[in-house]
């Protein structure tokens, strides 16, 4: 793994230009397995977590990005590889559930596992609904949630833009919601959305984001098809 020379190499260069304060990192389990529940406002909120979290941290990512051709392709797949990301299809149903088989046993073996609970970017800001993944691999393994507030990404990389603007952000790792480790087949769905919504409001009282009831990839589809619509209608005009 080179997740480490990438934090020491690029990691200064990274704290340069998005200026980084972290608050609670004694938050952060010494040892054993535990996720880290964050919000989600930019790509770059993948690079503030490791380059202040004092333990390495797993993450998901999208299966496009394992999937590209060529030189470009390879790369791509090597780096996120190399920087403890592995692949997850964002279809969900089983498509998804390799990837959290692998994100358990990750936690089982010790170690720390990233989640951005919205499951997606925030479209605008606010935060959004929880998916209910975090919950159950903390129900089934037994293991702490972390909620962590990123703040301020958004600011410095809007949605649109691929490099980020210089200025401050911060990270704010919460105190750990402890979880008593159940059977699978004793998990309800009461349990699951009971968490899920616990670590969400820990989240959201860190960040002082306003929260919105729904999930940020329907808030999205539906702001793609107002999109398609207008331009239609402005086509027509």
């Amino acid at each position: 793994m080179l997740y480490w020379f990438f934090v020491k190499v690029f990691g200064p260069i990274a704290r340069h230009r998005l200026g980084p304060t972290a608050t609670g990192l004694n938050n952060v389990p010494r040892k054993g397995g535990a996720i880290i529940a964050a919000n989600h406002l930019a790509v770059i909120d993948d690079a503030l977590i490791p380059i202040t979290c004092p333990r390495m941290v797993h993450f998901m990512g999208k299966a496009e990005y394992f999937e590209g051709k060529g030189l470009k392709g390879k790369f791509k797949k090597w780096w996120f590889t190399s920087v403890g990301v592995f692949p997850v299809d964002r279809s969900g149903g089983s498509k998804s559930l390799g990837a959290l088989e692998h994100a358990r046993e990750i936690i089982e073996d010790g170690h720390l596992f990233g989640i951005h609970i919205e499951g997606t970017r925030s479209p605008d800001g606010r935060m959004y609904k929880g998916h209910t993944g975090v919950a159950r691999l903390a129900l089934e393994t037994g293991c702490p949630i972390v909620p962590t507030a990123i703040i301020g990404t958004d600011k410095l990389q809007p949605i649109g833009t691929s490099i980020p603007k210089k200025g401050r952000t911060q990270v704010m790792y919460g105190k750990p919601i402890e979880v008593q480790k159940k059977a699978a087949d004793e998990i309800t769905h009461e349990d699951l959305r009971s968490l899920t919504d616990r670590v969400s409001a820990a989240i959201q009282a860190m960040s002082g984001q306003e929260y919105v009831d729904e999930y940020a990839q329907k808030v999205k589809e539906q702001l793609k098809a107002q999109k398609a619509a207008e331009e239609a209608e402005g086509k027509a005009e």
